[in-house]
């Protein structure tokens, strides 16, 4: 959803909010007194959302409930001229029962009585009588005062423009919001070609999200704040406002409360993380320098310094946060164990496979089976490692793809390193070729020889060498070695190089022995050199040479 398709529908929304609230205070000005039930024996008596007084005792028959009815007869009984006279009380003594009569003038409200008085209060009947009588003087005071006409005209002024300055804020809350967003989608648009920001705009979502629960929440503090101010404004609806005001004040008191009792702990929390952070720099230093060689530590490889350093890095801060959690506010709550509890539930579930693969990443890590940058041959992948993660290691193949393979797999198979014995001397690639046994082998070794030192890529030094691999029924193998630096160019490479073999064994007029032979032919089986540049082949063109795919 947009914030135009959110803006659009403010109004509406807004309306009907006014729309509820304004029935509300109808409803509210009308003087229609309530009963509220607490108990089953109990019944309080409230008028215009006022507790008056808790009647617990059945007097001649007539119970709580019954005794609360008949006080609202009486009250709303009460002429409008006597709403404001004062209270008067009268004790009496009825069946052995001890009590007062609320009364103005002849007019007899209810009776207070001593089985109305709640035993952990520890009040006298006199004492609670009077008090019973000043709540309902202020609740008639407020009824009568309610029909005064100016007093209703200046509390709906008030209201008024209340309204309007709520209405003003919200518009405001909303122009800013959109401003704000609008700013930041333009900068992230800007920004598109750049690296920098590339991740805001796969987070723009979230974004928005953020943005609309921000805006909801000021409108709802908006209507919250007029709704409390306009209830203020009406004598019968003042005790409502008064409640709102009370409960956003004490939620502020007690918030603010509950972070002053929480500083001690949470900063114990913060000291303990930052000296965890001070010492796990500490130690990145030293595997920094052991990377680096400025260090010699027995046991600790090149090729294991990086994974020995995540763990330990792992190890301390889970220490250290094992240590601050404690402090961390709420952390004995069982709110915050239940959703620790839920978690570590999740990760169980969750993590078998996870834990196969990260094992495994270690074992090729600790085995130093493999580093970035070497030549490998992995079951039908060949290519040079971009990557030796956690879960799963890259390689670039000869075709330039990325392929992902998981550690659990690259442990379970058989692993052709053909960097890690060449150090200095670069990636040692071969190629075999058939020689028939009337060639002699010297000249057969000279040949390759001369082929490989006129092939681009690979390195005069080391000096390519030929071993004789087999002596076969009809041909002696022999295998050519070679140094090459760059092992993607291993494909080009040796398509320069057979080419040169070629030309080597056709100018000296050697037959290769592929395909056999039933029979041997009259004639040795060569391409002569005038035959070299046949159609459709470049007759001035050089030999093949290497190219990167």
């Amino acid at each position: 959803m947009t914030f135009s398709c959110i803006f659009r529908k403010v109004p509406a929304a807004l309306s009907l909010l006014l729309l509820a609230c304004g029935f509300f205070l109808a409803s509210a000005a009308i003087p229609a007194p309530a009963v509220e039930q607490v108990r089953e024996k109990e019944a309080t008596l409230s008028y215009h959302f006022r507790p008056i007084v808790t009647f617990r005792a059945t007097f001649v028959g007539a119970t709580p409930v019954i005794r609360v009815r008949r006080a609202l007869t009486r009250i709303d009984a009460l002429p409008p001229n006597q709403m404001e006279q004062q209270i008067e009380l009268t004790p009496f003594t009825a069946d052995g029962t001890r009590g007062f009569n609320l009364r103005i003038g002849e007019f007899v409200l209810f009776n207070v009585l001593e089985g109305d008085l709640d035993p952990e209060e520890k009040i006298s009947l006199e004492a609670a009588a009077r008090r019973t009588a000043g709540e309902m003087a202020a609740a008639l005071q407020a009824a009568a005062t309610q029909r005064h006409p100016m007093v209703l005209l200046k509390g709906v002024g008030l209201a008024a423009a209340a309204t309007l300055i709520a209405l003003i804020l919200l518009w405001l809350i909303r122009r800013a919001t959109t401003l704000v967003v609008g700013h930041l989608q333009h900068v992230i648009e800007a920004e598109d070609a750049s690296n920098r920001l590339r991740w805001a705009r796969h987070g723009w979502l979230l974004v928005q999200r953020v943005a609309q629960l921000l805006m909801g929440f000021l409108w709802l503090s908006v209507a919250y704040l007029w709704l409390t101010y306009v209830l203020a404004r009406f004598p019968l609806t003042e005790p409502l406002g008064d409640r709102l005001s009370d409960f956003l004040f004490g939620l502020l008191y007690t918030l603010g409360v509950g972070l002053v009792n929480a500083m001690p702990a949470l900063t114990t929390a913060l000291i303990i993380l930052f000296l965890t952070k001070s010492f796990n720099d500490a130690i990145g230093n030293f595997f920094k320098a052991a990377r680096e060689g400025r260090v010699q530590v027995p046991g600790l490889h090149p090729e294991t310094v990086t994974a020995t350093h995540r763990i330990v890095s792992i190890l301390v801060w889970g220490l250290g946060i094992a240590v601050a959690y404690p402090f961390i506010p709420m952390s004995d709550s069982d709110a915050f164990k239940g959703l620790s509890v839920m978690f570590g539930f999740m990760l169980t579930l969750g993590s078998a496979g996870i834990v196969n693969q990260l094992m495994s990443g270690l074992v090729l890590v600790y085995s130093r089976a493999l580093s970035v940058g070497d030549f490998v041959d992995i079951g039908e992948n060949v290519g040079v490692v971009s990557e030796v993660g956690a879960l799963s290691t890259k390689m670039i193949n000869m075709r330039n793809e990325e392929v992902t393979i998981p550690n659990a797999v690259l442990v379970g198979s058989p692993i052709r390193n053909y960097s890690r014995l060449a150090g200095a001397r670069g990636t040692l690639v071969s190629t075999k070729v058939t020689i028939g046994y009337d060639t002699p082998w010297r000249q057969v070794h000279a040949m390759l020889i001369a082929a490989a030192e006129q092939t681009p890529g690979l390195r005069a030094s080391p000096r390519p060498f030929v071993y004789q691999r087999s002596l076969a029924d009809w041909y002696v193998e022999y295998e050519l070695f070679a140094h090459m630096d760059k092992p993607l160019e291993r494909v080009p490479v040796l398509s320069a190089l057979h080419a040169h073999i070629q030309d080597q064994f056709n100018t000296y007029g050697v037959q290769i022995m592929s395909p056999h032979f039933v029979i041997q032919p009259s004639s040795n089986v060569i391409v002569p050199p005038e035959h070299w540049h046949a159609a459709p082949a470049d007759p001035e063109g050089p030999p093949a040479q290497p190219e990167r795919p």
